[in-house]
């Protein structure tokens, strides 16, 4: 087989969805070496050009000569240029068996080849107040002819795929769930000295209760700070931490507003964008993780939580129960009073929160990339 996949956002200092990617190709390529398994050639297309990139992403990933993986440099003006012709015309030349992208698949290309594409959540269709109208209007149009186009559609979490077959009148059949994992780094040991450089790169407070992704009006940080300044007198050495990009598009202005309007300049850090390097440490440091979503397709940072015995508060919904399980405290989606309380307690229970550890740890047991990557080659296997 001649497996394509679309790496484009590795390199890209995105959240969730490069995560994802690195994990899983990192992961096939360990289970073809270190198995010995003659599944062909696996091309990953990029549209990164700089060399020095290209080989620190190849450095990243674990390929050396002769594994069977290659990194395809596929330059182009922007993503539907890449997506509606670039991509499209070099396969016509140099044909693959799959191709395997996420969301939007890429047209005029050969029957011949087999399409997969990965959904991480459809909150596009759900929340369509957060969502620039242009974004949607394309989304409208490309996501339902992606799905019907694809061979398989791959889901993240059940709860994911309950919602493509709901929102897209999908058989169930043809969608699969290959869940997310907690990333290899996220398993080594941190010392002292990391740890303190890591609070000092970031000038992080000594005790903090931390979030960690997109700041999307979806992920309902405005609320969490409000919630922790109804208990910050009452928790005078405990701040709040909160980690993303502050200048991306669909920053949520809430947080400002609630920050100012509660006094808490001093109380509340923005680190910015984290080295993936330096995640490991930052949950160590953290008191308690916060994950108060209205709506999400798998929550990875609640299982980085778990892995470094930080307990978890999460919003009760669907997916946060299937990835949490008895390893995290659920408060109602959108419930002021209760996310306050529920907090406070966790701040300054400390039984609680050991309790929680051990049960975290319990239910990372359930998750595995390696696992997923295995699948996610059965899946190419039987297209086949």
């Amino acid at each position: 087989m001649i497996i394509g996949i679309d790496i484009r956002n590795i390199g890209k200092n995105r959240t969730g969805d490069e995560v994802v990617f690195f994990n899983l190709v990192k992961n096939l390529q360990e289970i073809v070496r270190e198995e010995k398994q003659e599944e062909g050639d696996f091309l990953l297309f990029t549209d990164i050009t700089d060399k020095g990139k290209l080989k620190e992403i190849e450095k990243d990933l674990g390929i050396t000569k002769g594994d069977g993986f290659k990194i395809i440099s596929l330059p182009s003006k922007n993503k539907f240029v890449w997506n509606f012709w670039t991509l499209p015309n070099y396969l016509r030349k140099y044909p693959v068996d799959i191709f395997h992208t996420q969301y939007i698949t890429p047209f005029f290309v050969s029957r011949k080849t087999k399409i997969v594409t990965t959904l991480h959540d459809v909150s596009f269709r759900v929340h369509k107040e957060f969502i620039k109208k242009i974004d949607l209007f394309f989304l409208n149009i490309l996501i339902p002819l992606s799905i019907r186009r694809a061979d398989k559609v791959i889901a993240v979490s059940q709860f994911t795929k309950d919602e493509i077959v709901k929102y897209y009148a999908v058989n169930p059949e043809k969608v699969a769930v290959v869940r997310n994992s907690v990333a290899d780094n996220f398993k080594r040991e941190l010392s002292n000295e990391e740890l303190d450089e890591v609070k000092k790169k970031y000038n992080l407070p000594d005790e903090f209760v931390m979030y960690l992704g997109t700041l999307q009006p979806r992920k309902n940080i405005a609320l969490l700070a409000e919630a922790y300044a109804r208990i910050k007198k009452d928790i005078p050495n405990v701040k709040l931490v909160l980690v993303g990009n502050r200048r991306a598009h669909n920053f949520d202005q809430k947080i400002d507003e609630v920050i100012k309007k509660y006094n808490s300049q001093k109380d509340v850090f923005f680190p910015g964008y984290v080295d993936e390097k330096d995640k490991p440490a930052i949950f160590r440091l953290a008191k308690i993780f916060a994950f108060l979503s209205s709506y999400e397709g798998f929550g990875i940072p609640i299982l980085e939580a778990m892995s470094q015995d930080v307990p978890v508060l999460a919003s009760d919904i669907p997916v946060s129960r299937e990835i949490g399980g008895d390893g995290c405290i659920f408060a109602e989606e959108g419930n002021l009073d209760e996310i306050s309380k529920k907090m406070y307690n966790l701040i300054i229970d400390n039984n609680l929160r050991s309790e929680l550890i051990l049960l975290g740890k319990k239910q990372l047991e359930k998750f595995s990339w390696k696992k997923s990557a295995q699948k996610m080659l059965s899946i190419y296997q039987n297209l086949m």
